[in-house]
């Protein structure tokens, strides 16, 4: 059998690892020359799985990213294929908690890049320029889709205008008055309400409803008096008189914002106005070798400007949340951010579902254990201090690298994200996700070259090339102008494809009653 350098067939992330990543299929009985040591592969090998490097007894770690993966459920030799079948997780040391013990010194640019982007009124900087029909209950969706129909070619008259947009879900009603759950609903429907990538809005209810639209108007005008602005048309379908004239009702007072929202320009704008969502589905083993930390390099280049990078997704930090919190400015920030995750864990508890956090598609790409996935997701955020951690769907009023609490299901983690003000997604994927979330623009980002071409429809930029030799910082810059292209108007791959309508997805947090 013919023998190889480790480098050239695998990848080994740290020195101290136990485990190299395959970057192609090995075949048992390969042997791979690491340094001094010769390594027989055991058994075959897929491409992003793992090979023992050395021989690990039951029970001890197991590091890759120089950090705890899991531990071994029997004894690992060396040149095994390291998977579910050898390993798992435990119980990790909860000295690793040290804050503000990782400063990062980062320089601003000499001068200002620019976007064209929308100024709005209250100072925010949109992307897009969207009219939305917000449906405040499930028992409205169907009468705002049927609002939304009757302005399916709005480009023909309004060229300014990105779309009319129909915000529905399944929730609003079932659930406790003014609870957790009806506090995020809330929360979520006043950000896309209010978000910059919307030039105007209307609300459509169903009248008896525990979350009712007129109320929600009045505690958001409460919560910031010192923004005033136009009261925002209210329809419920029981005053209104039923769906017909609800449907011509919002439609008369959809088509008078349309002037209005076609009035909107872009200007140049600084790209600090910038709030970039980071998000990772459909992950494979080289998620946390070429997308993530290429997209973590593009992060630190938009904080270097003065613009924002949010990190979500609390689940997938599981295991890696040290690294965060040695990132935190302050012991408060740190504990902003335990107080989450002990949070998450108490939400969890009985069920394990921290434990088996990755999917199917993610252990057929080689991902083993939630530690495995979150030490690769966090690389999404770069390296800069965390200046702030923020409730689901709260607004984002801190500028720099922060942190958002999200479940880690796609569609919900970026429905909170949006809420919050972010104005553009990065999205990385190693399985083949397609998503998008209008009103703002997702930029794919797939991590290997195979999947890419693949499903390069739907791919906006190719990171598998950082395993064929590209610089991580040659990508993170293309990742950056890709950004800064997108939010200037340049339609990204889920865009031109129509997606992102139906993927608005409120976290729906107790039980429905």
């Amino acid at each position: 059998m013919a023998t190889y350098a480790l480098t050239e067939k695998a990848v080994v992330l740290r020195s101290e690892d136990d485990v190299a990543v395959a970057k192609a299929g090995l075949a048992a009985g390969t042997v791979l020359e690491d340094g001094a040591t010769h390594i027989e592969v055991r058994q075959e090998i897929k491409p992003g799985h793992k090979v023992a490097r050395r021989a690990v007894a039951t029970g001890a770690p197991v590091r890759r990213y120089g950090q705890v993966i899991g531990f071994a459920t029997c004894d690992i030799a060396v040149g095994d294929h390291v998977h579910t079948q050898n390993l798992g997780i435990g119980d990790l040391s909860a000295d690793r908690y040290e804050i503000g013990v990782r400063p990062v010194d980062f320089y601003p640019p000499a001068q200002m890049r620019t976007f064209d982007g929308y100024k709005r009124d209250d100072g925010r900087v949109g992307t897009r320029n969207y009219v939305a029909i917000i449906s405040g209950v499930n028992c409205s969706a169907s009468v705002s889709q049927f609002v939304k129909d009757r302005f399916r070619d709005v480009q023909k008259d309004y060229p300014n205008i990105d779309g009319v947009l129909a915000i529905t879900h399944k929730s609003g009603c079932g659930t406790k008055l003014f609870g957790e759950d009806h506090m995020a609903l809330q929360r979520v429907l006043a950000g896309y309400a209010k978000h910059p990538n919307v030039a105007a809005y209307i609300l459509i209810g169903l009248g008896c409803e525990t979350n009712q639209a007129a109320v929600m108007v009045e505690r958001q005008r409460m919560a910031a008096p010192g923004h005033p602005e136009r009261k925002p048309t209210v329809i419920n379908i029981q005053e209104a008189g039923g769906i017909r004239k609800t449907v011509d009702r919002a439609a008369q007072e959809v088509a008078r914002l349309l002037p209005l929202a076609n009035g909107a320009r872009r200007t140049p704008q600084p790209i600090s106005e910038l709030v970039l969502a980071t998000n990772c589905g459909g992950s494979d083993a080289n998620s946390g070798m070429t997308a993530n930390p290429a997209l973590g390099w593009a992060v630190d280049e938009l904080v270097r400007y003065g613009g924002t990078g949010v990190l979500a997704e609390t689940p997938e930090i599981y295991g890696a949340e040290h690294l965060l919190i040695r990132r935190a400015v302050n012991e408060g920030v740190a504990k902003k951010l335990i107080d989450r995750y002990k949070w998450w864990e108490w939400y969890c508890r009985g069920i394990e579902a921290m434990d088996n956090n990755p999917a199917p598609g993610n252990k057929a790409g080689g991902i083993t254990t939630v530690f495995e996935k979150s030490l690769g997701g966090v690389t999404k955020g770069g390296t800069t201090p965390m200046m702030d951690v923020f409730q689901y769907g709260e607004p984002i009023t801190t500028r720099g690298f922060v942190f958002m609490d999200t479940p880690g299901h796609d569609p919900v983690s970026i429905t909170g994200l949006v809420a919050g003000g972010c104005n553009l997604i990065c999205f990385t994927t190693g399985r083949g996700s397609v998503f998008g979330c209008k009103p703002v623009p997702s930029i794919k980002l797939a991590t290997n070259s195979l999947m890419y071409r693949h499903m390069a429809e739907d791919m906006d930029i190719n990171c598998g090339v950082v395993l064929e030799g590209t610089p991580i910082a040659a990508v993170g810059r293309q990742i950056f102008e890709e950004v800064i292209a997108v939010a200037s108007g340049k339609r990204s791959k889920s865009e031109l494809s129509g997606v992102g309508e139906e993927e608005f997805a409120p976290w729906i947090i107790g039980p429905v009653m």
